[in-house]
């Protein structure tokens, strides 16, 4: 057990990391083009605001969350997701005071007690963005283009944007009474989580993913076909407004999300490529959240895309990710005098920004030379007395085997002019 990541959990590999920092880069690059600040919130938080945050008739507070009491006898859980966190920092930080909206990105890991299954972790990964304070359909847009645009840049095709509204809680209450009136002859046959929910929370039986209930549902009546004239309207300037950028979309009524805390403008981007057909990231409106974890009534929205199902899709549509860096000189050496020269020579090319790797391990000249050829350097100098004496070395480029005498003085300039 002692050499074996935990079940749901995995090592990142330094052959893998390249990729990670490709994307990650890309989505901070892009968030800040946007407008949106980065936020890093705590791995932890009491287990409350998860409870009143995302909903405790939600699968991932009753069944998924990692909770424990801390030796302060306090309930702890490890986060889920990130838009709570980020909404108990909005309001703990005063940022309702700050020029509205606020708006914020985060790159983070996530946990959540499941069925392990490819693409699919215990302990995975998170981007999002959260925008706080701003009502109009236009932030709806500009989140769902900001996905679009990344998705873009990262050459992913084949996604299709799933849209619907989930109204507000004025609608929703009326909605409510005709979805249950339509479950109570199906209720018998339903699965025990739908029946607890039934009275409690009954739109979350529309998102149960038990075959038999997914049949039973699948002719309940259509929540966006109930939703009062306000969020229909703010509906349609979502809609046309994604018409006016080019941005096409799919109606989509069976869109819920997993969460309590939506309202209104619901999404996801689903792959439509063949075996990895599912949602690559969803999002939504929620409008009641900061009020509901004790803040200022604040409108907000936003998205969170998982990496590991991202990178996933981008491999099996064949996108070619970077590998990892390889060095641009390596310098090995033979003898103590050549040795001291060795570390004078990597320290100012480190020093100049070049990357340079040295023996550290007193191997050979063959052995440094295949070292040299494994790592994949670019070019490789080997040190001996001959060379401290004239001040001179044989550089040789490991691509093309050519060798070329340089002197010992000129090195660091001609590797910054030739850096490749």
């Amino acid at each position: 057990m002692l050499t074996q990541a935990p079940k749901g959990t995995r090592d990142i590999l330094p052959e893998d990391i390249a990729q990670w920092n490709y994307v990650e880069q890309k989505f901070s690059e892009l968030c800040k083009k946007f407008g949106y600040k980065e936020i890093r919130i705590p791995v932890f938080e009491h287990t409350e605001l998860f409870q009143r945050g995302v909903g405790d008739t939600t699968d991932i507070v009753q069944k998924e969350m990692y909770t424990f009491k801390d030796k302060g006898d306090r309930s702890i859980t490890l986060r889920p997701e990130g838009t709570a966190g980020v909404v108990r920092s909005y309001i703990e930080h005063g940022m309702g005071s700050l020029p509205q909206p606020v708006k914020l990105f985060y790159q983070i890991t996530a946990y959540r007690y499941e069925n392990v299954q490819k693409g699919r972790y215990r302990e995975f990964h998170q981007f999002g963005v959260e925008l706080l304070g701003a009502a109009d359909p236009s932030a709806d847009v500009e989140v769902i283009s900001m996905l679009a645009l990344y998705f873009e840049q990262l050459g992913i095709k084949n996604l299709v944007l799933n849209l619907n509204s989930i109204g507000c809680p004025k609608c929703r209450s009326a909605y409510n009474e005709k979805l249950k009136a339509y479950l109570k002859e199906h209720l018998s046959s339903m699965c025990e989580t739908c029946r607890e929910r039934y009275e409690r929370n009954p739109m979350r039986i529309l998102d149960c993913k038990e075959e038999g209930c997914k049949l039973r549902i699948k002719d309940a009546p259509a929540l966006l076909d109930h939703i009062c004239d306000e969020c229909r309207d703010h509906f349609s300037k979502v809609t046309t407004r994604l018409e006016a950028i080019g941005i096409p979309y799919n109606i989509d009524k069976g869109i819920v999300r997993g969460l309590d805390y939506y309202t209104k403008t619901v999404f996801e981007f689903v792959s439509k490529n063949i075996g990895t057909q599912g949602t690559v990231c969803g999002g939504g409106r929620y409008d009641g959240l900061v009020e509901a974890c004790g803040g200022a009534p604040t409108p907000g929205i936003g998205f969170a895309l998982g990496v590991e199902r991202l990178l996933l899709e981008m491999q099996s549509q064949g996108i070619e990710l970077p590998k990892a860096e390889t060095p641009h000189i390596y310098i090995g050496a033979i003898g103590e005098k050549a040795a001291l020269m060795c570390e004078r020579l990597a320290w100012q090319l480190r020093r100049n920004n070049i990357f340079c790797v040295k023996d550290i391990m007193n191997r050979s000249v063959k052995a440094q030379m295949k070292y040299a050829d494994k790592l994949g350097a670019h070019y490789a100098l080997i040190l001996g007395d001959n060379e401290i004496e004239n001040n001179k070395a044989q550089l040789k480029d490991m691509r093309t085997g050519e060798t070329k005498d340089i002197s010992l003085d000129t090195l660091i300039d001609r590797l910054v002019k030739h850096r490749g």
